[in-house]
């Protein structure tokens, strides 16, 4: 009983071990690649999968997602002789499983080989200063060379990236030294654009304040003039609605010469000379008083009149000029029409009696 015993466990754990072999689960986004004695057979897709046990065999699993993988920095050398250090990162696909893993031995090391022959191609017939700023073309040009050759690898190449770009240290503290001078040449030019445009701006700004300036000066001047102008037609419409006659005339006349003496400064007085018919014409006003009859139907009153006073006469003094502390004193004239120096330089003008 015991070696019957035996066997049965032994085909038991033969049966398991060859059912775990026939059963293949393959997880989604791979690919399993199935040998039949050392050749090909078939590709083994996501899911569950049955293969003959100790028959088939898995040699490979292939991952068919997207993948990453970056390249370590390469020395290339520009058109200008320049070595610079460059670093790319891959981004490709595997889409045939099986030309994947029959068609190239390691498609992760040919792509790198690749991509830095490819590299050095592109950059080698390309400046410093376009390397530097012609990413894109560079980019293109990478990822049309290997998707073709990768095509036949089951390879498909989507996208390929520069990573970085380092040029020499010597060639870099030049490059910031160039681009301090621009920039600083830059700032210069912005200063003076600014300080020009500040200068047009100031000036046009006083030009604009000096013209609205004499505008306003003009407008003052007219508004002033038609001010005056109005207030000398009112006063002369009334006058002359008033009626006025000689006589308020001058004896308005008369009242404003106390205003030429007004002031600390002056010293000299000088009367002008149309006094004289301004006293005529109050001599007239008082003169016609004698024409009243006196009460009682008596003689009428004489009422002494103003003498004449653009004449000198023998009883009267004459009106003189006021002179100043230090100016010539008034002269009188006597009988005999001598002049002599007046002891109270007084002006005298006539009385009315009044009776």
């Amino acid at each position: 009983m015991e070696p019957v015993l035996i066997v049965l466990i032994v085909l038991v754990v033969l049966a398991l071990f060859a059912l775990i072999r026939t059963i293949q689960v393959i997880p989604q986004g791979s690919a399993a690649i199935v040998e039949r004695f050392g050749r090909y057979t078939r590709t083994l897709n996501a899911g569950l999968n049955i293969v003959v046990p100790f028959v088939d065999t898995i040699r490979n699993r292939i991952d068919l997602r997207e993948q990453v993988v970056p390249f370590p920095p390469q020395p290339v050398i520009t058109q200008d002789n320049l070595v610079v250090n460059i670093d790319t990162v891959i981004y490709y696909q595997v889409t045939d499983a099986r030309a994947a893993t029959y068609e190239v031995a390691s498609f992760i090391q040919a792509i790198e080989q690749l991509t830095v022959t490819t590299l050095r191609n592109i950059i080698g017939s390309m400046d410093l200063e376009s390397t530097l700023t012609s990413r894109e073309v560079i980019n293109a040009g990478l990822r049309g060379v290997l998707d073709e050759a990768t095509g036949r690898w089951g390879i498909r190449v989507n996208r390929v990236e520069l990573k970085a770009i380092e040029p020499p240290t010597s060639i870099q503290d030049s490059m910031e030294k160039q681009m301090r001078a621009e920039r600083d040449k830059r700032a210069a030019v912005l200063n003076a654009e600014g300080a020009r445009q500040a200068a047009i701006l100031r000036a046009e700004g006083e030009k604009q304040a000096a013209v609205l300036s004499a505008e306003g000066e003009a407008q003052a001047a007219v508004l002033r003039a038609d001010g005056e102008a109005a207030a000398i037609r009112t006063v002369f419409e009334a006058i002359h609605e008033g009626d006025a006659d000689q006589k308020l005339l001058a004896y308005q006349y008369l009242q404003t010469l106390p205003e030429l003496a007004k002031g600390d400064a002056n010293k000299l007085w000088i009367i002008p000379s149309e006094v004289g018919d301004a006293l005529k014409g109050l001599g007239g006003a008082f003169g016609g008083l004698t024409g009243a009859g006196a009460p009682g139907g008596g003689s009428p009153a004489t009422v002494a009149g103003p003498p004449d006073l653009t004449k000198p006469a023998a009883d009267a003094t004459v009106p003189r000029p006021v002179g100043s502390a230090n100016g010539p004193r008034p002269l009188d004239t006597d009988d005999s029409g001598a002049t002599r120096p007046r002891t109270n330089p007084t002006r005298e003008y006539p009385q009315i009696d009044p009776e």
